[in-house]
């Protein structure tokens, strides 16, 4: 009786192996902790990503941070960070989930180790510093410093700050200049822990001047127009989405899509619709 199944066994057991390879091929990565199939986006026979919670992308941002990052009128968070990282999402398969965490815990790396996030999505300007604690995908963005006033004021560079106070975010790039330059300036820096209260305390006049980056600072000024933006440093800077040093497997998959994205136009599109123009030639 066995051994008058055993071609029938024989065949079903073929026809379960030829069905789970089809389903191997479709497969995406939202198993996080299973292989990728041969020819998937991250190579042929490259892991998958791991990811901290199943189903989810779990990605690590600094509220608020207007165009980047921040909760729109029904309370959700929207912008331009959050929309390259929905591209990601869908390449793997999963939807986006955000937490909103302080800036220094995702520059240090502490989230990852931590296990909190796959990934940092914060405006983050790469730097040697932050590189040693994080990877980080190709650069994205480019930006720099700026200085925001009243309106009304007569100040236009740092020299016109003198026995003033200078606000600025904990932890950013902007922090490190003004400091870097508070001495030669004759200013006194005034540390907030998020942009927009530095920016408000311009608005109110507790400041004479905030300092961070371009993109959000003119975004203020448009959203406050009795503030401007009296001048940018030039600082070079290029941000990145940054993630665990081991997580190479997400890292190819971020760059995947930033390319991809470039080179077919949706990086535009994205640009486009938070910063009302196209997206400057590399």
């Amino acid at each position: 009786m066995f051994h008058r199944n055993k071609p029938l066994r024989a065949a079903l057991a073929g026809v379960a192996a030829l069905s789970l390879s089809m389903l191997a091929a479709c497969a995406n990565y939202s198993t996080p902790t299973t292989a990728a199939p041969a020819g998937s986006a991250t190579g042929g026979g490259a892991a998958a990503p791991t990811l901290v919670s199943a189903g989810k992308f779990t990605v690590c941002t600094h509220l608020a941070y207007r165009p980047f990052q921040f909760k729109d009128d029904a309370g959700k968070t929207v912008g331009f960070d959050v929309d390259l990282m929905d591209l990601v999402a869908k390449k793997l398969g999963v939807t986006q989930e955000i937490v909103d965490i302080e800036f220094e815990q995702i520059t240090s790396g502490a989230v990852f180790a931590a296990k909190k996030c796959d990934a940092g999505a914060a405006a983050i300007t790469i730097t040697d510093k932050r590189k040693q604690a994080t990877g980080f995908s190709d650069p994205y963005f480019a930006a720099t410093q700026a200085l925001l006033v009243k309106s009304d004021s007569t100040v236009t560079d740092l020299a016109g700050l003198k026995g003033q106070t200078l606000a600025v975010q904990a932890g950013t790039t902007g922090h490190d200049y003004a400091k870097k330059n508070a001495d030669a300036n004759g200013y006194t820096v005034k540390v907030f822990d998020d942009m927009p209260s530095g920016a408000n305390a311009v608005l109110a006049g507790t400041v004479a001047a905030a300092i961070n980056d371009n993109g959000v600072l003119y975004d203020f000024a448009k959203q406050n127009p009795t503030t401007k933006v009296a001048t940018e440093f030039a600082t070079g800077e290029h941000y990145g989405f940054n993630m665990a040093k081991d997580n190479t497997a997400l890292l190819t998959v971020v760059n995947e899509v930033l390319k991809t994205a470039k080179s077919d136009g949706t990086y535009n599109d994205i640009y486009k619709k938070w910063f009302g123009t196209d997206a400057p030639k590399e």
